[in-house]
């Protein structure tokens, strides 16, 4: 089996997962791992090098792939370095401070003929597999509306997640992956409009709660939101609230946790209107939020899904043989970085944002 020699720039916490995985999968291996801080190079795995720098690991004839691990505002110039080491690269998200930036590598990487794309391993997400399974199944009807929720109880970011200047803040951190997966399960949809609600609620310099309501021209809208400081009180093994929902005119469906519990939900019969005829419930004259009778609402398995991180890099292997197609396309990472700036756009003045 052929191998591909990956290394790796940056040695903090994703850093460190990128080693463990990709060395206990078949066709990589790690050279060798570079960090401008050496006490974090103390722990790299035995057999793999320590390099004194960046460029002593592009310079490395036995690394084929340097994977940037590195601060959000260093991922444009390690990019252009290593593709001009004629490297192929994989890159963390966010790909890029702006679309200058990102317009620039992609530049770059072209005139120097290396593969670029970039680490959005949670379109393999169960939770998110699980409903995009459900949407392309198209058995909730015409789907009028996706939630995409996440909530933690601290609130305060570490190291440089912190700082304006180095990319920090949560849009940065999770929100391009939260929006990227709204885009992905429709990518043939359009949006029309992005209203957005964007907080530093106890972090000084950075965003640690949006609210983004995306419009699209399939007339679904969707809503994507993030608070690090939103409090529940909960047992010990849910010290996060992680939400889908997905309405259509023929039923919902729900996930709640990465390992996804839920259901879809259906009425035994729709309700419609009846005019002239008032129907009461224990809550009063409506038929809307009153408790439903008994056997009104049926619920069904949700589709099983297998999926796992590591399959971004089984993907990877083969794309790079020619085997099959890169499942991260630069456009769509573009796209994203092009949403981002329209919700940060929003949220400055407070008013709706047309896109698209």
């Amino acid at each position: 089996m052929k191998e591909i020699g990956i290394g790796i720039i940056g040695h903090g916490f994703m850093g460190h997962e990128h080693e463990k995985m990709l060395s206990q999968l078949e066709g990589f291996r790690v050279v060798g791992i570079s960090d401008i801080d050496p006490t974090q190079l103390e722990d790299v795995f035995e057999g793999e090098k320590r390099y004194a720098s960046n460029e002593e690991l592009m310079n490395d004839p036995e690394v084929d792939v340097v994977l940037i691990v590195a601060n959000n505002n260093q991922h444009h110039d390690l990019v252009c370095q290593a593709a001009r080491a004629g490297k192929d690269i994989i890159c963390e998200k966010p790909v890029a401070m702006s679309l200058e930036e990102l317009d620039d590598m992609v530049k770059v990487t072209d005139e120097c003929g290396v593969k670029f794309t970039v680490h959005h391993q949670r379109r393999y997400d169960l939770d998110f597999r699980t409903m995009k399974e459900v949407f392309d199944q198209g058995t909730l009807g015409n789907v009028y509306a996706i939630k995409n929720q996440l909530y933690g109880y601290n609130g305060n970011m570490h190291d440089w997640h912190v700082l304006v200047s180095e990319g920090g803040g949560m849009l940065y951190d999770w929100g391009v992956h939260l929006l990227d997966q709204v885009l992905w399960m429709m990518p043939g949809a359009k949006i029309k409009s992005v209203f957005a609600d964007i907080r530093n609620v106890i972090n000084e310099e950075v965003d640690d709660y949006f609210n983004i309501m995306l419009k699209f021209d399939n007339n679904i809208t969707a809503v994507v939101e993030l608070g690090t400081y939103y409090l529940a009180d909960k047992p010990q093994d849910k010290w996060f609230e992680r939400h889908w929902h997905i309405a259509g005119d023929k039923g919902s469906a729900y996930v709640d946790g990465f390992f996804p519990e839920g259901k879809i939900v259906r009425t035994s019969s729709l309700l419609k209107n009846v005019g002239g005829k008032r129907t009461m419930t224990a809550a009063g004259p409506t038929r809307s939020f009153g408790p439903p009778q008994e056997g009104k609402i049926l619920t069904e398995e949700l589709p099983k899904v297998d999926t796992k991180h590591e399959d971004y890099f089984r993907n990877y292997y083969n794309a790079y043989f020619g085997e099959e197609e890169f499942l991260v396309k630069i456009p769509e990472t573009r796209r994203v970085l092009a949403l981002m700036n329209a919700v940060r756009e929003s949220g400055r003045t407070g008013k709706s944002i047309d896109f698209e």
